[in-house]
């Protein structure tokens, strides 16, 4: 089994309480959750990654717990996303590993939730940012929930690590007008629309 070894975990919460016209009542909220973790295939190629899912799958479970709690509670949260960046030592599909635990975590928590969960990864050096996207967790085509929250650890990810990255949001962008479909028109059916 490998071992992703937890050295550092880092909790971001934002509240948006306007972007330049008036108050929103209630604010956005929207946090994003950091885990600086070993990367057992660093420096060398590994032919099969995908038994390495089904262990970090509890690092998702934890994460996505933490983060739901500093958010208040489930109630509200309809913005998800999720990200990897991965040291220097290691490859753009050592982040790809978080497709399954993360993104199935926060589905699985957060209950109905059909639309994909956004995803960026990269190789990064350390104190790199990533560009976490958030979407709507029903439809994917909500425009106000196109969104992203740019994250950072300060000393990680070193060559030796992968930087796991989880973000959710309550509500779509202060002063979103941009049309299309809205929160109120979603039907949830098939993750779209």
């Amino acid at each position: 089994m490998p071992d992703f070894a937890l050295r550092k975990l880092s909790i971001l919460i934002e509240e948006v309480h306007h972007d330049g016209g008036p108050p929103a009542d209630p604010p956005r909220g929207r946090a994003a959750i950091l885990a600086l973790c070993a990367n057992p295939f660093s420096g060398r190629y590994a032919p099969d990654l995908q038994p390495a899912m089904e262990t970090l799958k509890p690092l998702g479970l934890m994460m996505t717990d933490r983060l739901i709690a500093a958010l208040g509670g489930p109630q509200g949260i309809d913005a998800y996303g999720k990200g990897a960046i991965v040291g220097a030592g290691g490859e753009a599909e050592h982040g790809a590993l978080w497709h399954v635990p993360g993104g199935y975590a926060m589905r699985e928590r957060l209950g109905e939730s059909r639309a994909i969960v956004p995803s960026a990864m990269k190789v990064g050096a350390m104190g790199a940012t990533l560009d976490v996207p958030l979407g709507h967790i029903n439809a994917a085509y909500v425009r106000s929930h196109f969104d992203a929250m740019t994250v950072q650890m300060p000393d990680g990810p070193r060559a030796d690590e992968i930087l796991f990255v989880l973000a959710m949001a309550k509500g779509g962008r202060v002063h979103s007008r941009m049309g299309g479909l809205e929160v109120w028109q979603v039907k949830g059916e098939d993750g779209l629309r």
